[in-house]
């Protein structure tokens, strides 16, 4: 697939901090810490995604399903968040993946950091001592760029993940502009932002997906554009502002 090139990550108000990306295999983060931590990052990243792997080898069904998939109790605890996140959305655990490596990741570099914010595909693991403001990208709706999400660092950690069919080229079979999720995790946010990207076909839909949020555990707000429409629900404030 031609790469797409991710405007949206400057898009995260974070000038008081160090930002270095990180690409292992198909891996892709955008990092915003205290300092450059991109060796420890690295290491992070490959130490999840070879558990990933080598579980994947001896079930192979956790990669193709589209379905909740049950895990057993030796489980690696990275399978066992994605496969949990997946059950509360209705959608196979690979949905959360790039959200699951943010969190994981995340969680272990905040002995390093106090602030940290990791992009993964779409996928943000926020952790910060500041409020933040984060930008909406929505592809081609009028809206993109011109609303944004304050975050108050009391609500974090947090995961905040965008579904869309017009932005990246995760699998959605809906056709949203941008289903944006914020949740306790980033696994969670990940795997909720698909099965509600999934049932947004017309600005019709708005209703429906938010009424699906609202039954997932941990989900604590979400905003729906679909070309000038927009829905919103939850702990989320919306600021309008021109992003750059």
């Amino acid at each position: 697939m031609p790469y797409q090139p991710r405007v949206y990550r400057s898009w995260v108000k974070n000038q008081d901090l160090v930002s270095f990306k990180v690409i292992v295999e198909e891996t892709d983060c955008y990092i915003s810490a205290a300092s450059n931590l991109s060796g420890k990052a690295r290491r992070l990243i490959q130490k999840y995604r070879s558990q990933l792997k080598k579980y994947i080898a001896s079930h192979p069904l956790f990669l193709t399903t589209l379905e909740p998939f049950a895990p057993e109790e030796e489980a690696p605890q990275i399978v066992k968040a994605m496969c949990q996140a997946g059950k509360a959305s209705s959608v196979g655990p690979m949905a959360a993946v790039a959200g699951a490596i943010a969190h994981f990741v995340g969680e272990e570099m905040t002995a390093f950091s106090a602030d940290l914010i990791i992009e993964n595909g779409g996928d943000i693991y926020l952790r910060s001592t500041r409020d933040r403001m984060v930008g909406i990208y929505a592809g081609a709706s009028p809206l993109s760029g011109k609303i944004g999400l304050e975050i108050p660092a009391k609500n974090t950690p947090l995961g905040i993940s965008t579904s869309s069919v017009t932005v990246g080229h995760s699998l959605s079979f809906g056709k949203a502009d941008a289903v944006v999720v914020l949740g306790d995790t980033a696994v969670l946010s990940d795997a909720a932002a698909t099965c509600i990207g999934n049932l947004i076909i017309s600005p019709a839909d708005i209703p429906l997906g938010i009424s699906r949020a609202q039954t997932i555990p941990g989900v604590r707000g979400i905003l729906i554009i679909k070309g000038e429409e927009m829905g919103i629900w939850g702990d989320i404030r919306i600021k309008r502002t021109e992003m750059d």
